[in-house]
């Protein structure tokens, strides 16, 4: 998902998306055109742990995990 449409969806700024992406290494999944498309759930994972309080995964991976150990819990 591009910037501009997970900003949307998240109720963000696409600047503050592409923060994101730079500093906590989103896992780029190729291009549309001249905008870059990002893995939409590291983005989400991203949101939640910001929004909770949480410290966010350093990699994608690690992100992967947090999501599968959350969705077993729920």
């Amino acid at each position: 998902m591009t910037a501009k449409l997970a900003a949307v969806r998240l109720g963000r700024e696409a600047v503050t998306i592409r923060q994101w992406a730079r500093r906590y290494g989103v896992r780029v999944l190729g291009r549309a055109g001249r905008e870059v498309v990002y893995d939409f759930a590291d983005l989400a994972t991203i949101e939640g742990c910001i929004w909770r309080g949480d410290e966010v995964p350093e990699t994608p991976e690690d992100r992967d995990a947090l999501r599968a150990r959350l969705a077993t819990a729920a």
